[in-house]
């Protein structure tokens, strides 16, 4: 039971909470002045398909197309989620990661 002078925060979770990896994140401050962070899962692209030639053998030879064509030089962002923050839980939220920061790159030192 919480004290007079405190107060205890339930945390409730919906039935699909699923939690989602990320490799980056893309955003800024909008129009109402919050700060708005999108996240995102970085990967090259599969091709929908690739034309190979064929060798005197029948044996699949090198590559002469890809479809798309400019496989080499994309690379695929997916958006998983974003968040809006005004600019006090962005704060917060700066302070806890930088805590989580702190504890994660103290316990790598201890492992060495």
């Amino acid at each position: 039971m919480a004290a007079e002078n405190q107060i205890k925060v339930k945390y409730k979770y919906v039935d699909d909470y699923n939690p989602q990896y990320v490799n980056g994140a893309h955003g800024g401050i909008n129009v109402q002045g919050e700060i708005v962070a999108n996240f995102y899962f970085e990967r090259v692209p599969m091709p929908n398909s690739i034309t190979h030639e064929i060798s005197n053998e029948g044996m699949l030879g090198k590559v002469v197309a890809t479809e798309p064509e400019d496989l080499t030089r994309s690379v695929l962002r997916y958006v998983q989620t974003g968040v809006v923050m005004n600019l006090e839980v962005a704060k917060q939220v700066h302070k806890w990661l930088g805590d989580q920061i702190a504890i994660r790159e103290s316990q790598i030192k201890g492992q060495k």
